[in-house]
């Protein structure tokens, strides 16, 4: 029997409940995002709008072609590929999932692709080093990879696989945001790591989005495994 004066807790649909988990992944992965996003945005406005030539931005003038072509692939992949977090688009809108699927895998090979050209070709500061080199040509081109594998999955229409190795070409796309949030500290700290120290936070950071995504990754394999009947 219900007390006098007091009120019935509000029942909370269960597509509430349901819908309200399910934007939480694609909400962190957009503001984990946004720190490489915006500093994108700044590269390029400084880029097109005439901004003073230094020792640190030289070489985006002399070549601007790749660095243009990585931030706008990179803030296209990282916010729309968010989207493909959402169990619902996937699921009950695949058309959506299909079309999205359709930008984002030119744009991430764009953006794994002018990232190993950089890599390899622009004069890069004396505080990136040559370890932090060589770990941008491995991730890079295991993001590359990941995306073509994901790519010949879903042609023989293993979508499990598919879902795997999207997952994992994401994570290492998305491993500049993991890294502004891990290299931020130190600064805050006023006391910036030495060259090796940087580039080893730095491989961290997508040894972290890889780790955490193969979780996500069994987990998911594990819940769409058939349960065996009882005889």
């Amino acid at each position: 029997m219900q007390t006098t004066g007091q009120s019935a807790p509000a029942k909370v649909p269960a597509t509430a409940r349901r819908r309200r988990p399910e934007w939480l992944v694609p909400a962190g992965l957009i503001f984990l995002s946004l720190i490489p996003v915006l500093a994108g945005a700044a590269r390029l406005t400084e880029l097109t709008g005439g901004a003073e030539v230094t020792e640190r931005n030289a070489r985006f003038f002399d070549s601007p072609a790749p660095v243009l072509i990585h931030i706008v692939s990179v803030t296209v992949y990282s916010l729309l590929g968010a989207f493909q977090f959402v169990p619902s688009l996937r699921q009950r809108r695949r058309r959506w999932h299909s079309i999205a699927g359709r930008i984002l895998l030119p744009a991430g090979l764009l953006a794994a692709l002018s990232g190993l050209w950089m890599a390899v070709f622009y004069t890069l500061p004396a505080s990136d080093g040559q370890l932090l080199l060589v770990l941008r040509l491995v991730f890079g081109s295991a993001m590359a990879a990941s995306l073509i594998l994901g790519l010949r999955a879903v042609l023989r229409r293993n979508f499990v696989a598919h879902g795997a190795w999207m997952s994992r070409a994401y994570a290492i796309g998305a491993g500049a945001g993991t890294q502004a949030m891990i290299l931020i500290v130190p600064e805050l700290l006023s006391s910036p790591p030495d060259v090796t120290t940087r580039a080893l936070l730095m491989g961290a950071a997508w040894v972290i989005n890889l780790v955490v995504a193969e979780y996500f990754i069994r987990r998911r394999a594990l819940s769409t495994r058939p349960t065996p009947r009882a005889h």
